[in-house]
C-alpha cells in the first residue's frame, strides 16, 4: 500500500464534512495480509471496513509475485528452445519479442485480478473505502472524507522498494519492481543492483529473454541462503551468460544519453537500464502511529501475538517486520482471526516458514541451514543428503543439477534445503512435517509415486536409517540369528 498524501493533509478536517463510521475491526491495506483477514473476518459475522488507497492486491499482485513469475515463465519458454538438443530436439535462437512477453505479463495480473478486487469483497460483506489513511488517536483513523472508529484494526500496509541515497541516483531512471513490469523496451544491457532473489530472479529472465545483464552486490549474493546450495544457483546463472560481481558497493551513479554507470569500489559498470534491488522498506511513514502509541523504528514493534503496543491495533505482514513474503502476510492474517474475533491467544511462529527463489533451478528453505542447525546444536546434529542426480524422474528430465539437504536432531527435522527442479514445489511436505512437529519417520514411512521428483525426499529421509540399519553390526547379527532359526 503506497502512501501518497501526509497525515497533516489527511487529518485537515475543518474544510470539509466528515462521514462517521463505526465498525467492529479496520483493515488497512488491500494486500495478502489485509485481504486474507477481512474474508475471513466478514465471512465469520464481523463488520470489516477495509481501506486502500493504491491498487487491490497489493505488491504481490500488481507488482511482485504474480508479474515476476509470469515473467520467469516467459524466460523459460525461450531458454528451452536453445536447450533441446540433448533431447534430440535441434535448439533455435528465439525470436522474443519482449513488448509480447511484457503483455503475458499484464494479462496473467488481469487474470488473477478479479479475486483481489474491490468487487469480490464487497460481495463478502466487506465495506471498502479506496483512500489512504492515518490515526486520528488510539482507535481512530482518518481516510480522504471518513473518520473510522474500529475496536481493533489492522495494519497491513506492506512494503515498498527500497531505493538508497545513493551519490548521483536523482540524475538517472531507476527502476524497481513497481516499474520493471511496465517496461516495454527491451534492455540492451540491464544493471541490477541486488545479488537477493529478486535480482537474482530478474537477472536469468531477462537474460533469458536476449538482455545482456549484470548484477552488482556489495557481499555475497544469496548471502541468505545455504552457501552450498547458492553456489549451484549462481553457477547456473554464469553459464546462461549473467555477469555476477560481488564485493562491490554502489557509491556512485552517473548518466549521460542511454548509458547509465554505476560506480563501485570493485569498478565501474555501465548499462542501458538500471534496476535496484536491495531490499525493501516497510510503510509506515504516512500512518501517524504516534498519535496511536504505536511504536515503530524500521517496522512496527509487535508481539509475538502480533500485537502492537497500542493493545487495540494488530501488524501483519511485511509492515510487522521479520519475513518478507506474501504467504507470511496470508498466515499472519489467519493467525489474527483467533484474537480480534473470538478473544483466543495465537502466536505466530517463523520456525515453520518456507522460501523460495524462483530461478531455474530453484532455491528453497524451510526451518534452520546446516550452518545455522550446527551452530544451534553441535554434535547432536544429522544432516541428511541426497542427490537429483539419482532421482529416476530428474534423470528423464534432464533437471539432474540439485540436492536436498535435511537438517536433524534427534529424529526430528529442524531445517530443510533443496536446490533443483521445482523445488518450491518440495519444500512443501518438510513445511508441513516441521510446522508439525513431525519425526524423520513419517516422512521414511510415506510412499511416493514413481516416478517423481516427490521421491527425492523420501529417499532423504531414508538416509536417516542407513547407519542405523544397514551399517549397525549388532542388525547384521540379529539377522543371521533370526535366519538360522526361523522355522
Amino acid at each position: 500500500m503506497n502512501m501518497l498524501n501526509t497525515p497533516k493533509e489527511m487529518l485537515r478536517t475543518e474544510d470539509r464534512a466528515m462521514e462517521e463510521i463505526k465498525t467492529d475491526v479496520l483493515v488497512i491495506g488491500a494486500g495478502s495480509g489485509g485481504l486474507s483477514f477481512a474474508a475471513g473476518a466478514s465471512q465469520m459475522g464481523a463488520d470489516v471496513t477495509l481501506l486502500e488507497g493504491h491498487k487491490m492486491g497489493g505488491d504481490c499482485l500488481n507488482f511482485g509475485c504474480v508479474p515476476s513469475k509470469a515473467l520467469i515463465a516467459a524466460g523459460k519458454q525461450a531458454q528451452a528452445m536453445r536447450s533441446g538438443e540433448k533431447y534430440g530436439v535441434s535448439p533455435v535462437s528465439p525470436k522474443v519479442d519482449f513488448a509480447a512477453a511484457k503483455q503475458h505479463v499484464h494479462k496473467v495480473i488481469d487474470t488473477i485480478a478479479p479475486v483481489d478486487s474491490q468487487e469480490r469483497f464487497e460481495g463478502l460483506g466487506v465495506r471498502v473505502i479506496r483512500e489512504y489513511g492515518a490515526f486520528a488517536d488510539k482507535d481512530t483513523v482518518v481516510a480522504g472524507s471518513y473518520r473510522i472508529t474500529a475496536r481493533r484494526i489492522v495494519i497491513a500496509t506492506g512494503s515498498s522498494p527500497l531505493v538508497p541515497p545513493i551519490d548521483g541516483i536523482d540524475t538517472v531512471t531507476v527502476h524497481t519492481n513497481e516499474t520493471i513490469f511496465d517496461l516495454m523496451e527491451k534492455p540492451d544491457h540491464l544493471v541490477i543492483v541486488g545479488g537477493g532473489p529478486i535480482g537474482m530472479e530478474m537477472a536469468q529472465a531477462h537474460v533469458r529473454l536476449g538482455c545482456k545483464v549484470t548484477v552488482i552486490e556489495g557481499a555475497k549474493a544469496m548471502g541468505k541462503d545455504d552457501p552450498e546450495m547458492a553456489a549451484i544457483v549462481l553457477d547456473t546463472l554464469r553459464a546462461e551468460g549473467v555477469e555476477i560481481v560481488e564485493g562491490a558497493k554502489a557509491q556512485r551513479i552517473s548518466g549521460k544519453g542511454k548509458t547509465i554507470t554505476v560506480h563501485t569500489d570493485n569498478g565501474d559498470f555501465t548499462g542501458s537500464h538500471l534496476l535496484m534491488a536491495v531490499g525493501r522498506k516497510a510503510n509506515i511513514d504516512r500512518l501517524n502511529l504516534d498519535a496511536a502509541g504505536i511504536e515503530h523504528d524500521r517496522a512496527i514493534k509487535v508481539g509475538p501475538d502480533l500485537r502492537t503496543t497500542n493493545r487495540r491495533v494488530y501488524a501483519i505482514g511485511d509492515v510487522a517486520g521479520g519475513f518478507q513474503f506474501t504467504h507470511v502476510a496470508g498466515y499472519h492474517g489467519a493467525t489474527v482471526i483467533r484474537p480480534i474475533l473470538f478473544g483466543l491467544p495465537a502466536k505466530a511462529r517463523e520456525d515453520h516458514i518456507p522460501w523460495a527463489t524462483y530461478t531455474q533451478p530453484e532455491l528453497a528453505q524451510v526451518g534452520l541451514t546446516e550452518a545455522q542447525a550446527r551452530e544451534r546444536h553441535g554434535r547432536a546434529l544429522e544432516v541428511l543428503r541426497f542427490p537429483f542426480h539419482e532421482n529416476d524422474r530428474a534423470i528423464a528430465e534432464g533437471k539432474t543439477k540439485g540436492l536436498i539437504k535435511v537438517m536433524v536432531v534427534k529424529g526430528r527435522p529442524i531445517g530443510a534445503s533443496i536446490v533443483g527442479e521445482q523445488a518450491g514445489e518440495l519444500i512443501g511436505l518438510w513445511a508441513l512435517v516441521i510446522a508439525n512437529k513431525l519425526k524423520i519417520g513419517a516422512v521414511a514411512a510415506m510412499v511416493a509415486p514413481y516416478p517423481t521428483l516427490g521421491e527425492i525426499s523420501k529417499r532423504a529421509a531414508g538416509q536417516y536409517y542407513v547407519p542405523r540399519l544397514f551399517e549397525n553390526p549388532t542388525v547384521k547379527k540379529v539377522v543371521g540369528l533370526v535366519q538360522r532359526y526361523l522355522p
